[in-house]
Protein backbone atom coordinates (compact mmCIF):
# COMPACT_ATOMS: atom_id res chain seq x y z
CA UNK A 1 0.00 0.00 0.00
CA UNK A 2 1.32 3.47 -0.84
CA UNK A 3 2.38 5.55 2.21
CA UNK A 4 -0.26 8.25 1.66
CA UNK A 5 -3.00 5.63 1.36
CA UNK A 6 -1.76 3.86 4.51
CA UNK A 7 -1.62 7.15 6.40
CA UNK A 8 -5.07 8.17 5.20
CA UNK A 9 -6.54 4.83 6.21
CA UNK A 10 -4.88 4.77 9.63
CA UNK A 11 -6.00 8.34 10.40
CA UNK A 12 -9.53 7.48 9.28
CA UNK A 13 -9.67 4.41 11.51
CA UNK A 14 -8.03 5.98 14.56
CA UNK A 15 -9.95 9.22 14.00
CA UNK A 16 -13.20 7.26 14.11
CA UNK A 17 -12.10 5.52 17.33
CA UNK A 18 -11.04 8.82 18.91
CA UNK A 19 -14.35 10.41 17.93
CA UNK A 20 -16.36 7.54 19.36
CA UNK A 21 -14.37 7.68 22.60
CA UNK A 22 -14.71 11.47 22.90
CA UNK A 23 -18.46 11.36 22.25
CA UNK A 24 -19.27 8.25 24.25
CA UNK A 25 -17.30 6.75 27.16
CA UNK A 26 -14.94 9.74 27.53
CA UNK A 27 -17.56 12.43 26.91
CA UNK A 28 -16.97 15.24 29.36
CA UNK A 29 -13.36 14.18 29.91
CA UNK A 30 -11.86 14.98 26.48
CA UNK A 31 -12.74 17.14 23.50
CA UNK A 32 -12.42 15.68 20.01
CA UNK A 33 -11.32 18.98 18.46
CA UNK A 34 -8.52 19.32 21.03
CA UNK A 35 -7.45 15.73 20.36
CA UNK A 36 -7.16 16.51 16.64
CA UNK A 37 -5.25 19.74 17.35
CA UNK A 38 -2.65 17.80 19.35
CA UNK A 39 -2.61 15.05 16.71
CA UNK A 40 -1.79 17.70 14.10
CA UNK A 41 0.97 19.10 16.35
CA UNK A 42 2.43 15.59 16.62
CA UNK A 43 2.44 15.29 12.82
CA UNK A 44 3.91 18.77 12.35
CA UNK A 45 6.71 17.97 14.78
CA UNK A 46 7.82 14.92 12.78
CA UNK A 47 5.47 12.12 13.91
CA UNK A 48 8.19 10.22 15.76
CA UNK A 49 9.03 9.43 19.39
CA UNK A 50 10.53 12.89 19.89
CA UNK A 51 7.37 14.46 18.48
CA UNK A 52 5.29 12.40 20.89
CA UNK A 53 7.30 13.59 23.87
CA UNK A 54 7.31 17.19 22.66
CA UNK A 55 3.58 17.20 21.92
CA UNK A 56 2.74 16.01 25.42
CA UNK A 57 5.22 18.17 27.34
CA UNK A 58 4.82 21.34 25.28
CA UNK A 59 1.10 20.84 24.83
CA UNK A 60 0.50 20.59 28.57
CA UNK A 61 2.85 23.57 29.06
CA UNK A 62 0.73 25.58 26.62
CA UNK A 63 -2.41 24.64 28.55
CA UNK A 64 -0.82 25.71 31.83
CA UNK A 65 0.28 29.08 30.44
CA UNK A 66 -3.16 29.61 28.91
CA UNK A 67 -4.76 28.74 32.25
CA UNK A 68 -2.46 31.20 34.05
CA UNK A 69 -3.34 33.89 31.52
CA UNK A 70 -7.07 33.32 31.96
CA UNK A 71 -6.66 33.31 35.73
CA UNK A 72 -4.72 36.60 35.71
CA UNK A 73 -7.25 38.16 33.37
CA UNK A 74 -10.15 37.24 35.65
CA UNK A 75 -8.50 37.62 39.08
CA UNK A 76 -6.69 40.93 38.69
CA UNK A 77 -8.88 44.03 38.71
CA UNK A 78 -7.41 45.77 35.66
CA UNK A 79 -10.33 45.12 33.28
CA UNK A 80 -12.35 47.87 34.94
CA UNK A 81 -9.52 50.42 34.77
CA UNK A 82 -8.14 49.55 31.32
CA UNK A 83 -11.19 48.08 29.65
CA UNK A 84 -11.63 44.42 28.78
CA UNK A 85 -10.03 44.55 25.30
CA UNK A 86 -6.84 46.30 26.46
CA UNK A 87 -6.46 44.14 29.58
CA UNK A 88 -7.03 40.98 27.51
CA UNK A 89 -4.45 42.16 24.96
CA UNK A 90 -1.87 42.77 27.70
CA UNK A 91 -2.46 39.35 29.26
CA UNK A 92 -2.17 37.65 25.87
CA UNK A 93 0.99 39.62 25.02
CA UNK A 94 2.69 38.53 28.24
CA UNK A 95 1.57 34.90 28.18
CA UNK A 96 2.14 34.40 24.44
CA UNK A 97 5.65 35.76 24.89
CA UNK A 98 6.23 33.24 27.69
CA UNK A 99 4.91 30.35 25.58
CA UNK A 100 7.33 31.10 22.75
CA UNK A 101 10.30 32.36 24.78
CA UNK A 102 10.21 29.18 26.86
CA UNK A 103 11.55 27.40 23.76
CA UNK A 104 14.96 28.52 25.03
CA UNK A 105 14.57 25.58 27.40
CA UNK A 106 15.17 22.51 25.24
CA UNK A 107 12.29 20.44 26.62
CA UNK A 108 9.88 23.30 25.80
CA UNK A 109 11.28 23.82 22.32
CA UNK A 110 8.29 22.55 20.33
CA UNK A 111 6.60 25.93 19.89
CA UNK A 112 3.80 24.62 17.61
CA UNK A 113 2.55 22.21 20.29
CA UNK A 114 2.76 24.88 23.01
CA UNK A 115 0.97 27.53 20.95
CA UNK A 116 -1.73 25.17 19.68
CA UNK A 117 -2.54 23.96 23.20
CA UNK A 118 -2.45 27.54 24.52
CA UNK A 119 -4.95 28.50 21.82
CA UNK A 120 -7.09 25.43 22.53
CA UNK A 121 -7.27 26.47 26.19
CA UNK A 122 -8.66 29.88 25.28
CA UNK A 123 -10.93 28.38 22.63
CA UNK A 124 -12.46 26.13 25.25
CA UNK A 125 -12.82 28.93 27.81
CA UNK A 126 -14.18 31.54 25.43
CA UNK A 127 -16.35 29.40 23.17
CA UNK A 128 -17.95 27.13 25.76
CA UNK A 129 -20.72 28.97 27.54
CA UNK A 130 -19.96 29.75 31.16
CA UNK A 131 -16.42 28.37 31.21
CA UNK A 132 -14.49 31.67 31.31
CA UNK A 133 -14.80 32.05 35.07
CA UNK A 134 -12.68 31.80 38.17
CA UNK A 135 -14.99 29.02 39.34
CA UNK A 136 -14.10 26.94 36.28
CA UNK A 137 -10.40 27.66 36.67
CA UNK A 138 -10.38 26.80 40.38
CA UNK A 139 -12.47 23.65 40.30
CA UNK A 140 -10.94 20.21 40.40
CA UNK A 141 -13.11 18.77 37.65
CA UNK A 142 -13.04 18.20 33.93
CA UNK A 143 -14.65 21.62 33.44
CA UNK A 144 -11.18 23.00 34.19
CA UNK A 145 -9.03 23.31 31.05
CA UNK A 146 -6.01 22.09 33.01
CA UNK A 147 -7.69 18.70 33.02
CA UNK A 148 -9.90 18.46 29.92
CA UNK A 149 -7.51 20.13 27.46
CA UNK A 150 -4.40 18.47 28.92
CA UNK A 151 -5.97 15.01 28.71
CA UNK A 152 -7.13 15.78 25.18
CA UNK A 153 -3.57 16.80 24.25
CA UNK A 154 -2.15 13.57 25.64
CA UNK A 155 -4.76 11.50 23.78
CA UNK A 156 -4.06 13.44 20.59
CA UNK A 157 -0.39 12.50 20.86
CA UNK A 158 -1.32 8.87 21.56
CA UNK A 159 -3.62 8.69 18.54
CA UNK A 160 -0.98 10.39 16.42
CA UNK A 161 1.56 7.77 17.47
CA UNK A 162 -0.89 4.90 16.93
CA UNK A 163 -1.88 6.09 13.46
CA UNK A 164 1.75 6.65 12.42
CA UNK A 165 2.82 3.24 13.70
CA UNK A 166 -0.07 1.50 11.95
CA UNK A 167 0.55 3.35 8.68
CA UNK A 168 4.25 2.49 8.70
CA UNK A 169 3.49 -1.21 9.16
CA UNK A 170 1.25 -1.49 6.11
CA UNK A 171 2.89 0.92 3.68
CA UNK A 172 5.41 0.11 0.98
CA UNK A 173 6.86 2.60 -1.45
Amino acid sequence: MKPLTATSLSIAIFGAIATWLALSPLSGFVLIWAIFIAWAAFAALGADNGAFKSTVICGVFGVVVGWVGAYLFLALPFADALGVPLWAAIVVAVTAFIVVFAANIAVLGAVPASVLAYAATFAYLLQTEGKMSLTTLQTVSFDNPLLIISLSVVLGAVFGKLSTTAASRVSVS
